[in-house]
């Protein structure tokens, strides 16, 4: 079924330009989203990026165009972040250009008169986040009376993000008879009670995110100490040789640090976070697409929604702190058919956090072996000949010929090669990774679990409780493990060192507006 384009009946011009995208049988997501859609019903989909759920909405958005009139836009598209909603009106605009359809995305960060002139020039599609499209409504600038069809992008990102609010004012403000899409890699309660509230008896379509991503890529760990992060790091990328890395940090200054570290090293590396401005992070993108980069350090957060097609490496500096994050991260290599390598880093503490992602994301990941010393010395060798015979069939070599005969005259051949190059390559500096003492039972013995009076109830997330910790004690978002979060309570683990810290930092604190208790889990169970 649908083993083409041409079978949705949509137009030539939109199917002239999916063949020139190199589109060639739709994804499991466009099969079952797009007939349902072209025939003017509402869709729940649940669905990742990665999935080619832009395409899912996109088409149809194009096809009808010809069912538009006057020079308001027809169709509307929310995004959680600048960078979704530039790639989304990008990939509708190649979609549509032969149909004569044009999509604008609109987003914070941008100049805000720019996109002003933009939108009197006329566009059919809008593509915004949520903030600078009610910035837009407030102007006057931006006319929703002609709005046909919403779609909302990453639902349950923009639920993380705080959005909700800004998309219910942004949909109250569309005329009642539309046509609504509602795509979001989960669905949780908030979402269910919004689609409820502003969708007509929407068609629920979804695919297993977790089965797609199995599928196409390889999933492995590898155990080491916190301090031995980046050792593993420029080890792995020393003897895979990745062709474009993306490397997930849990926060801004470990991204910083990261990238620091790596360029130090002579990496090619970037980086990007919610604190850089928008042209630094765009001047990223474009270098790590272009190859002038290899290697780019994101938080997840600065990471949504890119997709780069030739990503062949996703490294998990920073263990994911739930499966759906897992599933988000690791999507982002694999694409367009390709294959793709997940790695993450485990410390011996966070094998639990590591058993609860392969349990509820329904995969597997197996344990590897670090690279050794010797294949790492081995993989810089190759690489020093690889270069060394690129000069000599360019002729960068022929003016050092008088220097080379000169030591000739003293020296064998082989000595004196050998020398040059040990110019060029010290590999005694490879040092030594120490290989964690796993023996994991459980909690590990210098972890203490503790015991939190705050949970699922009162609206806290993992991310929540790391942070607030970390600040009100003063110590590393990654020394706060294992987090389990229940309607009423809460439990953590931290280094049995802090706990006292910890304790004495979080306790009577206020923590989304509740006053929270916090004890050492052992001594409430003996109670």
């Amino acid at each position: 079924m649908y083993k083409n384009f041409n079978e949705f009946g949509i137009s030539d011009k939109v199917t002239v330009s999916l063949s020139e995208m190199g589109f060639e049988e739709p994804t499991p997501i466009q099969k079952m989203a797009i007939p349902p859609v072209l025939q003017g019903k509402d869709i729940i989909g649940q669905a990742q990026t990665g999935t080619g759920k832009t395409a899912a909405f996109g088409i149809p958005l194009i096809e009808q165009r010809h069912e538009a009139k006057g020079r308001h836009p027809y169709a509307i598209v929310l995004a959680p972040t600048r960078e979704l909603a530039v790639q989304v009106s990008q990939e509708i605009n190649k979609m549509g250009a032969r149909a004569g359809v044009v999509s604008l995305p609109i987003y914070g960060g941008q100049s805000i008169e720019l996109q002003i002139r933009s939108l009197k020039r006329g566009a059919d599609i809008v593509v915004g986040t949520p903030g600078r499209v009610l910035d837009h409504i407030g102007r006057k600038t931006l006319v929703l009376k002609d709005i046909k069809t919403v779609v909302l992008d990453e639902a349950d990102e923009m639920l993380n993000m705080g959005f909700i609010e800004d998309i219910e004012k942004i949909l109250g403000g569309i005329p009642g008879e539309r046509q609504t899409m509602l795509f979001s890699a989960t669905m949780p309660k908030e979402i269910i009670r919004m689609s409820k509230n502003y969708m007509n008896k929407p068609v629920h379509v979804g695919v297993d995110a977790s089965e797609m991503v199995v599928a196409k890529i390889k999933q492995v760990f590898y155990e080491v100490r916190d301090e031995d992060k980046i050792k593993a790091l420029t080890r792995l990328l020393d003897v895979e040789g990745p062709a474009l890395t993306l490397v997930f940090c849990h926060t801004k200054k470990e991204v910083d640090e990261v990238a620091g570290r790596l360029q130090q090293m002579g990496y090619p590396a970037g980086a990007i976070h919610g604190d850089f401005t928008q042209s630094h992070r765009d001047e990223m993108m474009r270098k790590f697409k272009g190859g002038d980069i290899d290697i780019l350090v994101a938080t997840d957060v600065a990471a949504r929604g890119l997709d780069i097609p030739d990503v062949s490496h996703v490294i998990n500096f920073s263990i994911p702190q739930d499966p759906e994050g897992y599933i988000h991260r690791i999507g982002r290599t694999g694409r367009a058919g390709k294959s793709g390598i997940a790695i993450t880093f485990v410390t011996p503490r966070q094998y639990r956090q590591l058993k609860l992602i392969e349990q509820s994301a329904k995969t597997r990941i197996k344990k590897a072996k670090l690279p050794s010393r010797e294949e790492v010395r081995k993989a810089k060798e190759e690489e020093l000949a690889v270069s060394v015979e690129e000069i000599i069939k360019e002729g960068g070599h022929t003016r050092f010929y008088a220097v080379a005969k000169r030591l000739f005259e003293k020296y064998s051949h082989e000595e004196v090669s050998a020398a040059a190059l040990s110019m060029l390559l010290d590999t005694e500096d490879i040092q030594e990774i120490e290989e964690p003492v796993t023996g994991y039972a459980g909690q590990k013995k210098d972890s203490v679990r503790l015991f939190m009076t705050i949970g699922k109830m009162d609206k806290i997330k993992v991310g929540d409780i790391v942070k607030s910790i970390s600040a009100e004690a003063g110590i590393p978002e990654r020394k706060v493990s294992n987090i389990a979060l229940f309607d009423k309570f809460s439990f953590v683990e931290v280094p049995a060192d802090l706990a006292d810290r910890v304790i004495s930092a979080i306790n009577d604190r206020i923590i989304k507006g509740r006053k929270v208790r916090i004890q050492h889990a052992k001594k409430r169970e003996r109670r």
